[in-house]
């Protein structure tokens, strides 16, 4: 009889650890488990170019997986997440955008600095309207775009003008960082001041130039799955993802520095 307990307990062992095996396999090349379903991640503007990168990469490493973004100001997207809009992650340009969302509760994980980026200025390709640095964004004769004060880089740029002791007379202000660099792109604004990674982004379109002043007001890109999130698994494998060293790599490659 002995000899007959063992042999079902050593069935039923190993039973279970048969059983467990699909959902701890780990994804290929992110240390993860492979998830599936839909995960929808609410992103800074500026984040557009590497996440949707790094979305197909994570969809390659977990097959049955699809990944939905909403790509905004931090500052809109904290808003929609705090009204209630479905969303598994978040991933803002600042972390005072990160706190609108975590003091409601809608994200009660803390937060990961995931990245660090800073302004420069853009003009268009040739620079027609001749800036070479911020005292020319206090210029009346000069087309301006900058983003709102509300957004990150707009509350970037509004501390380098204070360091720089510089009054700007922006002719519009964006929503958004992709929306002022498309103002440029198109020649719109003889200039304006977006992140560094922005102007690697767009190429050939545009021209940038470093300014000191931008080395105070660094932005931190805090990411955190959303508490509420209707595919949790996948939320905390997309963020565990961005963390890896294949998410490092591309956010690197488009001139993110690490924190």
């Amino acid at each position: 009889m002995s000899r007959i307990a063992v042999a079902v307990a050593a069935a039923v062992a190993l039973a279970g650890c048969g059983s467990g095996q699909t959902s701890t396999t780990p994804a290929s090349g992110s240390g993860t488990p492979k998830v599936t379903g839909d995960i929808t991640v609410f992103a800074a503007a500026s984040l557009t170019e590497t996440f949707t990168q790094l979305g197909k990469d994570f969809e390659a490493a977990n097959p049955g997986a699809k990944v939905k973004f909403n790509f905004a100001g931090s500052s809109a997207l904290a808003q929609q997440l705090n009204q209630g809009a479905p969303a598994d992650v978040f991933a803002s340009a600042a972390p005072a955008n990160m706190k609108q969302v975590t003091d409601t509760k809608t994200i009660t994980d803390t937060p990961t600095t995931f990245v660090k980026n800073k302004l420069a200025i853009v003009v268009p390709k040739g620079n027609p309207g001749k800036i070479s640095g911020l005292p020319d964004f206090a210029f009346a004769d000069k087309k301006i775009a900058l983003c709102a004060e509300q957004v990150p880089c707009g509350a970037a740029a509004k501390k380098v003008f204070e360091v720089a002791k510089v009054k700007p007379a922006p002719d519009t202000l964006e929503q958004d960082v992709k929306a002022v660099l498309t103002k440029v792109s198109l020649g719109e604004v003889d200039g304006a001041l977006v992140y560094k990674t922005d102007v690697k982004a767009a190429g050939d379109k545009v021209e940038g130039i470093d300014f000191a002043e931008a080395d105070q007001a660094v932005n931190d890109y805090p990411i955190a799955p959303v508490a509420k999130a209707p595919n949790a698994a996948a939320a905390k494998a997309f963020v565990e993802f961005v963390l890896s060293a294949k998410g490092k790599a591309v956010l690197s490659a488009a001139g993110f520095v690490s924190p």
